[in-house]
């Protein structure tokens, strides 16, 4: 994963339709943001869900939510579908081509990483418990 400190880096994805998107501008810069690396069939990410949903509730607006599906076992309309029936909180993006899983050096799905205002990374972690909370108070 990325090291605590770092600013996080440009990787080439795509939005959910086609599109082509950088990961760094889509964060940007100004405000914190939690990013997931997930996959429609990862369990913990699952389990992670409803934290996710509960703390995009709280900070709608003051933090930016961005989910990046990894390529792995999966279609983007199988994302697509999976975003709509579960209501997965945030921006969606797609690695097509695995740039931001190999830049953000992503150990596993679940991958959560938050970032300050500033863009550098204050918590990363991985697992379907995690205290979202306390890395969001963290990016404030």
């Amino acid at each position: 994963g990325l090291d605590l400190g770092t600013v996080a880096p440009s990787a080439a994805v795509q939005t959910l339709d086609g599109k082509p998107a950088d990961l760094a501008a889509v964060i940007g810069k100004g405000q914190p943001a939690v990013v997931e690396f997930w996959a429609t069939w990862c369990e913990n990410c699952e389990a992670l869900l409803p934290t996710l949903k509960a703390a995009e509730a709280k900070y709608r607006g003051k933090v930016k939510f961005v989910g990046v599906s990894v390529s792995v076992n999966q279609s983007v309309r199988r994302v697509q579908l999976h975003v709509a029936k579960h209501g997965v909180p945030g921006i969606q993006l797609w690695d097509a081509k695995g740039d931001a899983t190999g830049k953000w050096d992503v150990p596993a799905t679940s991958y959560v990483v938050v970032l300050d205002k500033a863009g550098k990374v204050v918590y990363t972690g991985v697992g379907g418990k995690q205290d979202l909370e306390g890395a969001i108070r963290k990016a404030m």
